[in-house]
C-alpha cells in the first residue's frame, strides 16, 4: 500500500460527503445520485454491526473508503439478490456473511494496494465466516481484485432497480487471501 496514505476506522456518517466525493469520481456519479446515496449511507451506518475504514492522504483528504455490515435478509440489497442466488443454488451465502456495501478508491490513488488493504482490513474485523458483495458484471480492475482475494461469482446478470448495467454477486470465505494464488510451476507470482 502507498506508505503516504494512512488507513484507519472511519466515522462515515460524519465524513459522508468526503466519501461520496471519492465515489462520485471513482464511479462516475451525478449530483443527483450522490444526494440519494448520502441518505442511504447514513441509514446503513445506523445498522447493527456497520463499520467503515478510510484511506487518508497526509493532507487529511480521504482518498478511499470501504464500509459494510453483517448481512440481513430483510435489507433491500438481500431482497434483490436473493432470487438470483436461489437460481444458482447459492442462497445460503445470504446467511453468516459480511457484506461489503461500498469500496472506492480515488482514481489518482488506484493501483497502489489501497483497495486491497481496505477490504482485507474491514473483513478482518468480521465475525462472519464469509463475505459477499456486488460489482458491475464486467471484467474490470475491481473484479480482478476481488478474485485475487478469493471471491468467486455466485450469480451474474443481477439487475438492480434503476441500475443501467447488470451486476455480479461475489462471495469469499473469510479470512480473505492476502495475495493471489501462485500460478503453474515456473510462473511468476504477482502481489497486490
Amino acid at each position: 500500500m502507498d506508505d503516504a496514505v494512512s488507513l484507519e476506522p472511519l466515522d462515515l456518517a460524519a465524513r459522508v460527503d468526503d466519501a461520496l466525493a471519492v465515489q462520485a469520481v471513482a464511479f462516475g456519479l451525478s449530483a443527483g445520485e450522490v444526494a440519494v446515496r448520502r441518505h442511504i449511507v447514513v441509514r446503513h451506518m445506523a445498522c447493527r454491526g456497520a463499520r467503515a475504514y478510510g484511506a487518508t492522504a497526509p493532507d487529511g483528504r480521504l482518498v478511499g473508503f470501504v464500509y459494510g455490515m453483517p448481512n440481513d435478509r430483510a435489507h433491500w440489497w438481500s431482497t434483490v439478490v436473493q432470487p438470483y442466488l436461489v437460481r444458482e443454488g447459492n442462497e445460503d451465502w445470504l446467511d453468516d456473511s459480511f457484506v461489503i456495501t461500498e469500496l472506492h478508491v480515488h482514481p489518482s490513488h488506484q493501483g497502489r494496494g489501497i483497495g486491497t488493504e481496505l477490504i482485507t482490513t474491514i473483513t478482518g474485523t468480521a465475525e462472519e465466516r464469509r463475505s459477499i458483495l456486488s460489482a458491475i458484471d464486467t471484467e474490470s480492475p475491481a473484479r480482478r481484485l476481488y478474485r485475487s482475494l478469493g471471491y468467486v461469482d455466485l450469480a451474474r446478470r443481477v439487475h438492480f432497480p434503476s441500475a443501467a448495467r447488470p451486476y455480479a454477486v461475489m462471495g469469499a470465505p473469510l479470512p480473505l487471501r492476502r495475495r493471489p494464488p501462485a500460478g503453474p510451476p515456473g510462473a511468476a507470482a504477482t502481489g497486490n
